[in-house]
Order: C-alpha cells, then sequence, then structure tokens
C-alpha cells in the first residue's frame, strides 16, 4: 500500500506463488474525489488460473485435508481476534480502507466490522459445525453411522467463491465456511470491496506459514466467458453471490459436473404486532427497526425495505412510522449516509416523488420527514405488497389489522423472500413462523438483529457447510464382508 497526496493505492488480491511483476495490473478508481482510492486488481491469464488452481488442490490436499477441524477453528479464531484488536495493522489498514473503498460511514465501518467478526469466534464456529455435522469428526475421519457401516465427508479440494460488494466484509461467510470443510479455494472480489478479502488472506498465511498456499484472491471483469469458463472448470463447487441475471449467465459457463450454490437477489421486511406497541415499548421497538434500515444503507439481502405494523395497540402504525423517521433522524447524525450515485440520487427522489403523488390521492397516505434529509418514512393506511424499494435510508410503513393479512402480500415475492425481522409476543410467535415459513421466508429474527445473522444461519434456507461436501459411504455389507478376510480363524 502507498498514498500518494489524498489519492491512496491499495495493491488488491492475494496471489500465492506469483510475483506482482508476473501479473498485469489494473487501476480501479474508488471512493470520492476529494478522497479517493486507487485499487490495483490483478489481471490473470487463463494459463495463470490454471497453474494457481493446481498449485491450490496440492496445497490444501497437504494442509488443509490432514487437519483436524478443531485445529482449523483455533487458526481461524487467532486471525479473527488480531482483527478484533484496535492496535493490529491489518484492523487498522481495514479501518482505513474500507470507509474510502465503500463510502460507508467509519464509525458505521467499525462497529459493523466489530458485530460481525465476532461470529466467527471459535465458540461460534464450533456452532458452525455442530449446526450441519452432529458429529464433527465426520469431517476428520470415518464415524460410524447409524444405519449401519461408516461414512465421512470430503469438502471440495478446489471451490471458487464469487463475492458481492455490497457490504463490507460479506466475503467471510464463505471464506470461513470452505475452510471448515477443507476447501482449497480461489475467490473473486467484487469491483466495489476489494479490500476485506485482500487483507484476510494474507493475514491467514501469516498466521498459519502452511496454508500460504491454500487459498487465492483475484480478481477478473465480471461475465469474461474465457476466464470463467477456465476458472469454473477447474472447480469442484461454485459459490456465486450476485444478481439474478449475473448468476444465470454465470450457471451456462459452469460444467454440468460442477455444483453450483448461487445465492442471488432477496428481499426482506419488517412485522410489528400490537404486543410491541405499548406506550412503554412502542419507541423502543421504532429505535430497533431504524437500526435495522440504518445499517450498511440497505445494502444486504437481510435489510427491510418494508414494515407491516398492526393496529390496535396504544401506539398506532402512523406513531410508529413518525417515530421511526425521528430515530432515522437520529442515527443519520451518528453514522452519515454514503455519498449516493447519479443513479441511486435518481432512484431516491423518483420513490419520493411517486409517494408524495399518492399522498395527494389517498388521505391515509404520507411522505414524513424533509426532502433535504438522508431518509425517507412512508407511511400506507391501505395494504401494499411487498416491492422492492431504492434502499439507502427510504422505507414503507404499512397498517395491517392482523399480522396474517400480510400473508397475502408478500405472495408475489416467494421466490426472492429471506429475512423477516419480527417484533410479536411469545404466543404469536410460533404461528406466525409457520405461516412466514410456508410463505417462503427463510430467516425470523428479533427487529435490531435483521443484518446480524447468527453462527450457523441457514443462508437461503441452505446449508452453509453441509451443501459444500460430499458423503463418502462405507456400507455395513462391506464391514461384514472385510470380516471374511481376517488373518484370523473365526
Amino acid at each position: 500500500m502507498s498514498s500518494t497526496g489524498f489519492n491512496e493505492v491499495f495493491k488488491a488480491g492475494y496471489l500465492p506463488g506469483l510475483r506482482d511483476d508476473e501479473v498485469r495490473w489494473k487501476r480501479l478508481q474508488l471512493g470520492t474525489p476529494n478522497h479517493a482510492l486507487t485499487v490495483e486488481v490483478p489481471e490473470l491469464s487463463t494459463e495463470q488460473f490454471k497453474t494457481l488452481a493446481s498449485r491450490i488442490r496440492q496445497a490444501s490436499r497437504a494442509h488443509l485435508k490432514s487437519w483436524p477441524v478443531t485445529d482449523i477453528v483455533r487458526t481461524i479464531d487467532t486471525a479473527i481476534a488480531r482483527l478484533l484488536n484496535a492496535d493490529d495493522p491489518y484492523r487498522q489498514a481495514m479501518e482505513r480502507l474500507l470507509p474510502r473503498a465503500t463510502g460507508f460511514d467509519a464509525a458505521m465501518v467499525r462497529l459493523g466490522l466489530n458485530s460481525y467478526l465476532q461470529t466467527f469466534r471459535a465458540l461460534q464456529l464450533q456452532r458452525f459445525v455442530a449446526e450441519d455435522f452432529t458429529n464433527s469428526k465426520t469431517l476428520d475421519e470415518f464415524q460410524a453411522s447409524l444405519k449401519g457401516g461408516w461414512s465421512k465427508a470430503i469438502g471440495p479440494d478446489l471451490l471458487v467463491h464469487v463475492w458481492a460488494g455490497n457490504v463490507p466484509a460479506l466475503p467471510l461467510w464463505s471464506f470461513v465456511s470452505g475452510l471448515l470443510v477443507k476447501a482449497g479455494a480461489i475467490g473473486k472480489i467484487a469491483t466495489a470491496e476489494p479490500i476485506f478479502a485482500s487483507l484476510f488472506a494474507r493475514l491467514l498465511a501469516e498466521v498459519e506459514p502452511r496454508w500460504a498456499d491454500c487459498f487465492a484472491v483475484v480478481w477478473w471483469q465480471g461475465g469474461d466467458d474465457a476466464v470463467e469458463r477456465c476458472v469454473f472448470a477447474e472447480a469442484d463447487v461454485v459459490l456465486a453471490y450476485g444478481g439474478n441475471k449475473a448468476l444465470r449467465a454465470m450457471q451456462d459457463r459452469i460444467p454440468v459436473t460442477t455444483r453450483f450454490l448461487p445465492h442471488g437477489h432477496k428481499l426482506s421486511f419488517g412485522m410489528v404486532s400490537n404486543a410491541a406497541l405499548s406506550v412503554l415499548r412502542g419507541q423502543a421497538t421504532a429505535r430497533a427497526a431504524a437500526l435495522d434500515v440504518a445499517r450498511w444503507d440497505q445494502q444486504g439481502c437481510y435489510s427491510p425495505q418494508v414494515f407491516y405494523v398492526q393496529r390496535g395497540g396504544p401506539v398506532q402504525p402512523l406513531e410508529f412510522a413518525q417515530l421511526l423517521s425521528s430515530e432515522l433522524a437520529a442515527l443519520a447524525a451518528k453514522f452519515t449516509r454514503r455519498t449516493l450515485t447519479l443513479e441511486e440520487a435518481a432512484s431516491v427522489a423518483s420513490w419520493r416523488e411517486h409517494h408524495e403523488f399518492e399522498s395527494l390521492r389517498q388521505t391515509g397516505h404520507r411522505v414524513l420527514g424533509d426532502a433535504s434529509q438522508a431518509l425517507t418514512v412512508v407511511y400506507a393506511d391501505a395494504p401494499q405488497p411487498l416491492l422492492p424499494g431504492p434502499l439507502n435510508r427510504c422505507v414503507l410503513v404499512v397498517a395491517v389489522d392482523s399480522l396474517q393479512d400480510v400473508l397475502p402480500l408478500i405472495e408475489p415475492q416467494r421466490a426472492y423472500l429471506q429475512t423477516v425481522g419480527l417484533a410479536a409476543a411469545p404466543e404469536e410467535l410460533l404461528a406466525l413462523g409457520e405461516a412466514l415459513g410456508q410463505a417462503g421466508v427463510t430467516r425470523i429474527c428479533a427487529l435490531g438483529a435483521m443484518t446480524s445473522p447468527e453462527a450457523g444461519w441457514h443462508h437461503d434456507g441452505r446449508f452453509s457447510l453441509l451443501d459444500l461436501v460430499r458423503m463418502v459411504d462405507i456400507d455395513q455389507s462391506a464391514e461384514l464382508a472385510a470380516e471374511l478376510f481376517t488373518s484370523y480363524e473365526l
């Protein structure tokens, strides 16, 4: 890393076995003109990708496959502990570079990293493994199976990650998942956030030098047909995040024998029961909802875009919307919204103008807050379907008579549903959980926790680790037959 005036230069990627002078580098301009960040990303040839893949496969067989999961957990925990240390140079680099690259508020990045990284400490990683494997030693050696015989889980020799860059540090989830199943890895960084994975790979290699050749962090222009066909042909599993159109194109380039695990666009929303809207609880409920909206400016798939609020409580839905607007305004003073692109600003303005027009047509429709504020809360007294908004702290609050009334409003988005932030009484929880699960929702959490999934979270309803492995069974028949060939007489 070097700095020239206001423009810092960061060399992204992690390329074991390749010298910088053997690689062609492309310059990307991130940040703002007054706070620019130049990032150099590697542009590898198809031959370099093949060489890299071969090196990683060999190293992972030698230094990951033979390691007990407990030792892998311990190594990851050591790296994470360093990133939670404010005095560590890797942590300091992340705090300096991530706000510049992404535009997110520096305090939001700092606190967001602290919260997120704690999900990957040793105790949490053990929960990762336990969630998918009742016997974690299945990842280490053959274990007795309930059906008879023996079984072992084997991770891919080469796992290719295609990461998105909408929220800082998102690559950590799949990066760590791959390590836990002992997979060698090539990870493609996103143009919008090339920092975290590059630094994390370097830190891991420093913490455990024997892992230095077990993974790589690379870049290529998304949609590059030749490169993607080359890289995907080397992979056993491809795990990709991105837009649905890009994922469809990607799938066409992946061999039919290669497992493809795509994570595309998702929609999330909140539901507030009148049980959470007492005079004492209403403000706290609105504050928790505001946190979910403000964190990462709704850029995550788990961020709410609509809140459905039940009538009948001491705090009515319109009052909740007003409280939410006030709480978002307070958070705006603490966590400044990032500077929007022209396209984003136009989308926000168009969305607001649409609802201002609706407020002239419908007496129960209101736009709260001043247009100059970096937030917009819209209140609708009539039922509204779940639709994606412009993000960037723009949210719709919809009044409903019953939370069960929400189900037909979300039905058209069934294929895209993900997280629901729920504020409801205990006697409502399981019934709502059953109804939402049947509707297509894959995660239900408390308001205020939407952007902080728990360790072992079933991302989009799938397994973090089980989907990455293949199971090998030794049938009981082989075990019994082996007894016929013993050196001792039966």
